[in-house]
């Protein structure tokens, strides 16, 4: 069952891309911003069920699939844990293969985690595979908690990581495509343990970024001996600001990090040599749940690893993305949830960086030479970019219990790793929900998918016959884009926004095409 709803909300946002590497940093803003987030409504209400979002005029969005419909065919298959509640499927950071036809589902539950895979074409949801569940009681010999992300490797693997239970560990789909009888898996050990959610590959398919979700979490990067076999792993290294003279073990907003630099000049030190092994006291490969190093022998082993090196600690780090630069270098966003910020790492030679903020509630501008916003941007979480290499922030949960949580545009039309403003994108109305996973299909560049996670009406027990995490589409190709007479201009004296009619610059959409300038360029870089 699939429900397709023309969204009439006139003033709003809109989205576009692909996974690919952009090759530019970003364009100017294409729609009309939203001026307040969603309210949510009850469980399993309309809106939950036909359109959920908030979203720019023309846009269309789509439910792909949800847990009502897939549990409805005896042909299908989907996680849902056992006494896990709301949080008993929890399809988190999906991804499509590079043809856009599957798409891989992570699933965050506590225990009995997987990964299941959805056919656009058949509308056919299965499970690849999925851990005995014994997780539950302390028994993680054969079960797997807290899949956060899916990636799709260059070798057409599929991997799935541990994030906030379980023990840190990367397991890698062999054969993803595969009828489900025959998928095989391999733990890959060669890559530290941590809390894992953002694993992005870099240019140059060998160089493997990640993160620590910790409040005192690390960035990480790992460059394969071998980039066709990952189970002979490399080396890894963690990020250190040169200018941090803080205690890399304690939070980052402890007061023994008050006021300690983590932008500037960075260096990537390593804590194994390129053959895999330790330099480090502690094993930065051993399993073990995300705790305290501080306080507990048992962490798992990448975290004390990168406090050994004076790591620099950021406030829970999530999503990774990946882009380059006006410059042309490459540049590596990650959000920091805990700090309501996002972070750019410009890519230098002989393993040094340059960590800048790349957009934050507090500094950065709203809606900057539009309608303002009364949404705030409390909890970025996952990242995406689109073909044109425009950044899309996506929240990690509603604002309060009655304004939902939203996704930003960043615009960075400088191409220089600081976003100039941040625009109002999208708004959930989904009592409970989180949005998480956007991906643009590699395949049809104006389109993307984003997934409703854990709304309370996956509880059957207290919403029976509940609509439960769902996968969602948009096309954006009947965006109304800005008034192209719209013009703004900041004051040089007062710094304020001057809005004013102007003849349209080239950047302005003033045509009465089928398309928007900004999805024909889209597509474009499709191609490309």
């Amino acid at each position: 069952m699939k429900f397709k709803t023309r969204v009439l909300v006139a003033a709003l946002a809109g989205a576009a891309g692909i996974g690919a590497i952009p090759a530019n940093a970003g364009t100017e803003v294409w729609f009309n911003p939203l001026t307040n987030s969603a309210y949510v409504g009850v469980a399993n209400h309309p809106n939950e069920l036909g359109s959920p979002w908030v979203a720019p005029a023309g846009i269309t969005q789509t439910n792909l699939t949800s847990l009502k419909e897939i549990e409805a065919d005896l042909n299908q298959s989907v996680i849902r844990a056992p006494g896990a509640e709301s949080s008993a499927s929890m399809i988190d950071m999906v991804q499509f293969d590079r043809r856009g036809r599957y798409i891989f589902l992570p699933h965050e539950t506590p225990w009995g985690a997987g990964v299941s895979r959805y056919d656009i074409r058949a509308d056919e949801n299965v499970v690849l595979f999925q851990g005995d569940g014994n997780g539950r009681t302390g028994n993680w010999t054969k079960d797997y908690g807290a899949f956060d992300p899916a990636l799709v490797t260059p070798t057409n693997t599929v991997w799935a990581a541990e994030e906030w239970t379980g023990e840190g560990r990367v397991i890698e789909i062999v054969n993803p495509f595969e009828a489900k009888e025959k998928i095989k898996t391999r733990e890959l050990q060669a890559i530290p343990n941590v809390a894992h959610e953002g694993l992005r590959f870099g240019a140059d398919d060998k160089t493997l970024y990640f993160v620590d979700e910790w409040n005192s979490g690390s960035l990480y990067k790992l460059v394969f001996k071998n980039p066709r076999n990952y189970t002979q792993g490399g080396q890894t290294f963690v990020l250190v600001v040169d200018a941090f003279k803080g205690k890399a073990a304690d939070n980052y907003n402890d007061p023994s990090n008050a006021g300690q630099p983590r932008v500037g000049v960075a260096t990537w030190v390593p804590i194994t040599d390129a053959d895999g092994k330790a330099l480090t006291k502690a094993d930065p490969f051993k399993n073990g749940p995300t705790n305290d190093p501080r306080t507990n022998t048992d962490t798992r082993g990448g975290r004390p690893a990168a406090d050994e090196v004076n790591g620099t600690p950021y406030g829970r780090p999530e999503d990774i993305e990946i882009g380059k630069l006006a410059n042309g270098n490459e540049v590596v966003y990650f959000a920091a949830t805990s700090e309501r910020s996002v972070y750019s790492i410009e890519i230098l030679p002989a393993n040094k960086a340059t960590v800048r903020l790349f957009a934050s509630d507090a500094k950065t501008p709203k809606n900057l030479g539009f309608q303002p916003t009364s949404g705030v941007m409390n909890s970025p979480d996952n990242l995406e970019t689109d073909a044109l290499g425009n950044i899309y922030i996506i929240e990690d949960a509603p604002n309060s219990d009655v304004v939902g949580g939203d996704v930003w545009f960043a615009q960075d039309v400088n191409g220089d790793g600081v976003s100039e403003s941040i625009y109002h994108f999208l708004s959930l109305g989904v009592n409970n929900a989180e949005a998480t996973g956007l991906e643009f299909n590699p395949r049809r560049p104006a389109r993307f998918v984003i997934s409703i996670q854990h709304p309370d009406s996956t509880d059957l027990v207290k919403v029976p016959g509940g609509f439960g995490d769902a996968l969602w589409e948009f096309n954006i190709v009947g965006v109304v884009p800005p008034p192209c007479e719209l013009g703004t201009e900041i004051d040089p004296v007062t710094g304020e926004v001057v809005v004013k009619p102007v003849q349209p610059p080239e950047s302005r959409v003033c045509s009465d095409d089928r398309d928007s300038k900004f999805v024909k360029m889209l597509r474009q870089a499709g191609r490309q």
